[in-house]
């Protein structure tokens, strides 16, 4: 180890009840229109999947910047990546890996091995399904 560098992960240095987590809100798969939600101090151990997606929309409801995704239906979050791990090669949403999907608004995070640096993609289900069929990006002006 080099002196005042340290080799442990950023994954593991904070507790998982002060978590720092990256929610990526997905408002066009086509268009590759996204906004990150950085919440800092969240408790994986008793925050929920439900309880996370409604502290995103609170933020997007109130918080300035985000009114173009206001009329977004967000209801499905999905990880994207962890910290240290590798990343895929879609730029707006893991395309691989369904049973990534957190179907289940009772379960706490830290039960679905979410951790400290975690990226989690937020996003309306119907909008991916169809995306998932026609994987097309756009890059003209939408009318």
């Amino acid at each position: 180890m080099s002196e005042g560098i340290s080799d442990t992960l950023t994954n593991v240095t904070l507790p998982k009840t002060e978590a720092t987590i990256t929610l990526r809100v997905i408002k066009s798969f086509e268009y590759r229109t996204e906004r990150s939600i950085v919440l800092h101090k969240l408790n994986l151990e008793t925050t929920t999947v439900g309880e996370l997606k409604n502290i995103a929309r609170r933020a997007i409801q109130t918080g300035s910047g985000w009114k173009p995704y206001r009329n977004v239906q967000l209801d499905t979050l999905k990880l994207y990546t962890k910290a240290h791990g590798a990343k895929t090669t879609n730029l707006i949403i893991n395309m691989d890996h369904d049973e990534w999907i957190f179907d289940d608004d009772a379960r706490p995070l830290a039960e679905l091995s979410i951790e400290n640096e975690t990226e989690i993609s937020f996003f309306n289900r119907t909008a991916y399904e169809a995306f998932k069929q026609n994987p097309e990006i756009r890059w003209d002006i939408p009318q």
